[in-house]
């Protein structure tokens, strides 16, 4: 549909619009013909005016040339996003986590696939919204530096090799091998020296060392573009050396495109164009800011704006040549025709992929994979795994926490595992209690327990917003904490517009002041939220609310309620839904901080073992939002330590003396503190995605073994960290940190062990330009099978300012009790390349320092180390 401003430019326009083009053959329908002449010949039939329009994300169909609507945004950071049901794998950082490139170039498979399968179902619907496209907006490969950065779980990691290689295969899975079409288009974002602060993103500029620029900030989209072949690549917000990103010509052109040889095309970030003249003042008015970006080499804008549109004026008043425009045009038709949307549907393969093939079983297992390994164990002294009949009190608000599954920029989850019901199907449920025990943090809402509702909640679901008609659907529902975003949130139930009665009985585990609210969280693009609600709590005033939008915007009312005692009463909650996607549905409380602790207190007395799941979520920690409380800020964090909340949970079970395990769900690094040394054993989940349940379960019964690794460093305290707004990597990472973390990147323990041989290495000197082979022995020495990912890490002592070590390698082998493999490693020349100050990676005569092990050197990890020696020396290409 095209937008009001854009029809009014047609109507002034519209002499110019008026059919011009020769009667001749028209060649971009014949897909038999050389791409590049079709390319050509349908782009030379627009007018100035509908070239603007095809540069936006929305960019409107034009029928006098049969060319459909199509929007570029479309989101797959961790399965396909925001288009209802799919396949939700671990957040981001979790799948770094898995150090498995077969398993992240199978999830790019999964998306392809269930990304054709809903294109498909929308073409044949006529449906051409966003986040039904073939243009997929991943993978966010920007190094993780810092971790008070809230987009970090998006990212792959701190280290340019792991996020570049694990990125890589990413890309590949989406964009398939055959040599024709695309399936699907992955975008590598965001480009370049971007993470954080969210709150300065508009304005904020990087003035990197040409050494970091170099060594860390670039690699990755190098790796992407060069070995990967990413068609499409995201600018970044951010300004670099003082010229916004999306118009910065030494990034865009000189690197990118000229060095790097990108022949894609370019989107900008959501609203990125409007920041060259707002936020970054590198121009005075949006034309020439939108003329800029083009001109640098960017070929699409998400715009909120409209910024684009602006480009016809840009072109009158000389700021930009038509040709330009024909450029980027040419380059996002040339992608369209790539996926096949100009061909007959019989010539493209993927168009044969029916939605039966979205959230398939052998999709939810590769799921389950990917929860199991990006698993990683911290800590265990002798405690995991425990035996089957152990009675556990299982603690903590991510226990039954849906968003600490998803993460953020998800899918609908349809049947996601909470980590109590993995932990009951693995245990038996009569040796597991639960209390929730805290907040996610004090001054903020949680989800109300499904202790809370003795024998559950009755809801009863009608179609249409008012209750009238019949039930359509009767269930049992343990708590009221749903995502029902573009899918229907019962069998029958349309998801367009619906009502649904909870009655039930609520009980609170002590006396006091509680504020009932309910959370709706959506696109308000979409309508979602959209309708009303109703608390009763029998003996207090009815709470009802006219919601015209669920958002984070639109504070919840909250309904306060006085309990005089732990006696269950008669509750109610009516929610009606009038249009759109329902979005995450959350009824939650702000409870007695002592009344969750103490019952979480004595759920441990009278068990064997305590479990606590704490951490944080994706409504704390993320993009760019309005949240400032302590620890938080606009979707950063001010902290590393654990929310006081919690903290004070866990000092208070650990004080009864039963053995305590803790399993943090976050998206970036937590420091523990002073709790990690009253802490038995640690695990680390993540945002495990849809399986993520079942996989903690079996991880602490053992019939899974651990074999995650850290892609980030711990840090122990803030008080180890730069100043966030500093992008110089002195004292960051693994690579530059030169203090004592709380946990390493590449820590992982394993219930079994493994043994290194010393590492045979092919040439103990070797010509610089030339490969070097490394080979090593693994041998599991324990008693149980399990998984090691071996790394190789590079030093160069001689090199001044060089990294303290790089990682250079990995692969993870399975071993059974007593078997030996060996595990072989490549080095290319740029492997052993180090950036000199002037940001030109060098290979120079020097003595290199190898090891190989589960872990980094000196971390107490398995290993062995090995030396060889450089003759020579070569300076490589950007």
């Amino acid at each position: 549909m095209i937008n009001r401003r854009l029809a009014g430019r047609l109507a002034l326009y519209g002499s110019a619009i008026a059919i011009t083009q020769s009667a001749g053959a028209q060649l971009y329908k014949d897909p038999t013909a050389p791409l590049a002449a079709r390319v050509s010949d349908l782009v030379g039939r627009m007018t100035l005016e509908e070239k603007a329009a095809q540069m936006q994300n929305t960019a409107p169909a034009i029928p006098r040339l049969g060319i459909p609507a199509y929007d570029y945004w479309n989101e797959a950071l961790h399965g396909v996003a925001r288009a209802g049901e799919a396949t939700v794998f671990p957040q981001a950082i979790g799948m770094a986590a898995t150090w498995d490139a077969d398993l992240m170039r199978e999830e790019g498979r999964v998306v392809a696939t269930e990304g054709r399968a809903k294109y498909n179902k929308a073409q044949a619907e006529r449906n051409y919204e966003r986040y039904f496209g073939l243009t997929f907006w991943s993978p966010n490969i920007n190094i993780f530096r810092d971790p008070r950065w809230g987009r970090g779980q998006e990212t792959l990691g701190e280290d340019p090799y792991l996020s570049g290689t694990l990125g890589t295969e990413f890309i590949k899975g989406v964009q398939g091998d055959n040599p024709k079409y695309f399936e699907a288009i992955a975008t590598p974002k965001h480009f370049a020296v971007h993470s954080g602060p969210e709150p300065l993103r508009h304005g904020f500029n990087v003035d990197p060392s040409p050494r970091d620029l170099t060594e860390t900030y670039l690699p990755q989209f190098r790796r992407a573009i060069v070995e990967g072949q990413a068609y499409s690549l995201m600018c970044a917000y951010n300004a670099v050396d003082g010229k916004a990103a999306c118009a910065n010509g030494t990034l865009l052109g000189d690197i990118l495109r000229r060095d790097w040889g990108f022949q894609g095309f370019i989107t900008s970030d959501c609203g990125a164009i409007d920041d060259i003249t707002t936020g970054h003042h590198n121009t005075k008015t949006n034309p020439e800011g939108a003329a800029l970006s083009v001109r640098m080499g960017t070929d699409t804008g998400c715009d909120f704006k409209d910024e684009m549109l602006d480009l016809p004026k840009a072109v009158r008043q000389g700021y930009l040549k038509e040709a330009d425009m024909d450029t980027a045009v040419k380059r996002l038709f040339t992608a369209r025709m790539r996926l096949g949307m100009f061909d007959p549907v019989d010539m493209v393969p993927f168009s044969r992929i029916g939605i039966d093939q979205n959230h398939s079983s052998a999709h939810k297992a590769v799921s389950l994979r990917a929860a199991r390994e990006s698993i990683v164990l911290l800590k265990n002294e002798q405690m995991l795994p425990l035996a089957r009949g152990t009675k556990i009190a299982v603690v903590g608000p991510t226990a039954t926490s849906l968003i600490g599954l998803e993460g953020n920029y998800n899918g609908t989850p349809t049947e996601p595992i909470l980590p109590l019901d993995g932990v009951e199907a693995a245990f038996g449920k009569s040796n597991v209690s639960y209390a929730q025990g805290a907040p996610f943090t004090e001054q903020l809402a949680v989800p109300v327990p499904r202790t809370a509702f003795p024998g559950g909640l009755q809801a009863s679901f009608y179609n249409g917003a008012d209750f009238t008609g019949p039930v359509v659907a009767r269930r049992t529902d343990k708590q009221i904490d749903f995502n029902w975003a573009l899918v229907d949130p019962a069998p029958g139930v349309s998801q367009k517009a619906f009502s649904v009665r909870w009655t039930g009985k609520i009980a609170v585990p002590a006396p006091g002041d509680y504020a009932l609210q309910l959370e709706t969280r959506g696109n308000c693009e979409r309508g979602a939220g959209t309708g009303s609600y109703t608390i009763r709590v029998a003996g207090s005033p009815d709470l009802k609310v006219n919601s015209k939008c669920g958002g984070r915007e639109q504070a919840p009312q909250p309904l306060m309620v006085h309990f005089t005692d732990t006696m269950p009463r008669d509750f109610t909650l009516e929610f009606t839904h009038a249009s759109g996607g329902a979005g995450d549905i959350t009824l939650s409380w702000k409870a007695p901080l002592t009344a969750l602790r103490d019952e979480a207190v004595r759920n441990a007395q009278d068990a064997d073992v305590v479990v606590a799941f704490v951490g944080l979520n994706a409504w704390l920690e993320g993009e760019e939002m309005p949240l400032k409380v302590p620890g938080f800020d606009g979707g950063d964090r001010t902290s590393i330590a654990l929310p006081q909340a919690q903290l004070a949970l866990l000092d208070a079970v650990a004080a009864t003396g039963k053995p305590l395990i803790v399993v943090m769900q976050s998206g970036s690094a937590i420091a523990l503190g002073a709790d990690d040394a009253k802490a038995r054993a640690i695990l680390q989940a993540w945002y495990p995605g849809e399986q993520g349940g079942q996989a903690i379960g079996e991880v602490l019964r053992g019939s899974v073994n651990p074999s995650g690794r850290l892609p980030v460093t711990f840090y122990k305290s803030t008080g180890d960290l730069p100043p966030f707004v500093d992008y110089s990597m002195k004292n960051r990472t693994y690579r530059y940190f030169d203090g004592q973390p709380e946990y390493a990147f590449g820590h992982g323990l394993s219930y079994t062990t493994f043994a290194y041989s010393t590492p045979t290495i092919a040439a103990g000197r070797v010509v610089a330009g030339k490969e070097q082979t490394v080979s090593v022995r693994v041998r599991n020495t324990g008693k149980v099978a399990g998984e090691e990912v071996a790394q190789l890490y590079l030093s160069t002592p001689g090199i001044k300012d060089a990294p303290l070590r790089s990682l250079k390698g990995y692969q993870r082998v399975r071993l059974n009790p007593g078997q030996t493999k060996t595990v072989t490693f490549r080095l290319a020349p740029r492997d052993m390349a180090f950036a000199d100050a002037k940001g030109v990676m060098r290979i120079v005569p020097t003595t290199y320092n190898l090891w190989v092990g589960g872990g980094q050197p000196g971390t107490g990890a398995a290993g062995s180390m090995g030396t060889f020696a450089m003759d020579g020396t070569l300076a490589l290409p950007r």
